[in-house]
């Protein structure tokens, strides 16, 4: 009787129930497989020294070509022509292709260029097309930056491709810069000689690349001065909270004052009789 019943076949349809059940499982069985392909596809090229960004890319790559080969046997299990099917989706995506789906060519095409040639990796902080953040992935379309404050930025690779790329954390070493003012009253030597000295005691700073002071501006109320100091890439922060906070904190014990912004304003007082008009 059961049999009876898988062999009948689905109205409005030509399809029946028994063949139904053998695609959905080949269905099952398809989608499984892919992902076992997958895993063991990453699994064997994460042993090899094809940086993550690009094991990244060809996994997403993968993943679409096998799951759409999966879709098609399935079709196929369902005695579809999917001879047709696939003549006809051509059809589709050329006549797409001509009415704006050159975006979507142009973004496949920069992603595999940025997984190939790497001028962003994953983990690096990088600023690209105006957005700064920590690179999250590559994918096929586009590129996700994950920024300080936890916010997840989407850019579409023909952006990343095609716009300047600061690529903050690729060198191993940064030089870290901190600009300061001192009163013209001031001794400049005596200045410098402090911020030379807090530069070369601390640890993280290399000495081999030689901190500096420099003057940059003779501005209004102060002379500019500048600390550079050369320190690992990963120390940067460390090391600039420290040139701040210390050179206050060293200026402020050794006298050397800090002006701030000011403006003084004279006030001339004319005599009304030679100024003032008679209102009759």
């Amino acid at each position: 009787m059961s049999y009876e019943i898988m062999e009948q076949v689905i109205p409005y349809t030509e399809i029946t129930f028994y063949r139904l059940t053998f695609s959905i499982l080949v269905l099952i069985f398809g989608f499984f497989l892919s992902k076992y392909i997958i895993r063991v596809f990453k699994r064997g090229i994460q042993k090899t020294k094809i940086p993550d960004l690009t094991i990244e890319f060809l996994t997403h790559f993968l993943s679409i070509l096998l799951y759409v080969i999966v879709v098609l046997g399935f079709l196929k299990s369902l005695n579809l022509d999917v001879d047709s099917y696939i003549i006809g989706i051509s059809a589709v995506l050329g006549l797409v292709l001509g009415l704006g789906m050159q975006d979507t060519f142009t973004n496949l095409t920069a992603g595999v260029c940025v997984a190939a040639i790497r001028p962003i990796d994953m983990g690096e902080t990088v600023t690209v097309s105006g957005q700064t953040g920590k690179v999250r992935s590559v994918g096929i379309m586009s590129t996700e930056l994950l920024t300080p404050d936890n916010q997840l930025i989407t850019i579409p690779n023909k952006l990343v491709w095609g716009s300047s790329i600061v690529n903050m954390t690729r060198m191993p070493t940064r030089r870290v810069s901190v600009n300061i003012g001192i009163s013209y009253s001031s001794d400049l030597d005596k200045a410098t000689a402090i911020a030379l000295n807090l530069m070369k005691t601390h640890p993280l700073i290399l000495r081999e690349s030689g901190p500096s002071v420099v003057i940059t501006e003779l501005a209004d109320s102060s002379i500019n001065l500048q600390l550079s100091a050369w320190a690992k890439t990963g120390d940067m922060g460390t090391v600039k909270n420290y040139l701040i906070t210390g050179i206050f904190d060293a200026y402020t014990k050794e006298g050397i004052e800090l002006p701030f912004p000011q403006l003084d304003v004279n006030i001339k007082q004319i005599a009304a009789e030679d100024t003032g008009k008679q209102i009759l």
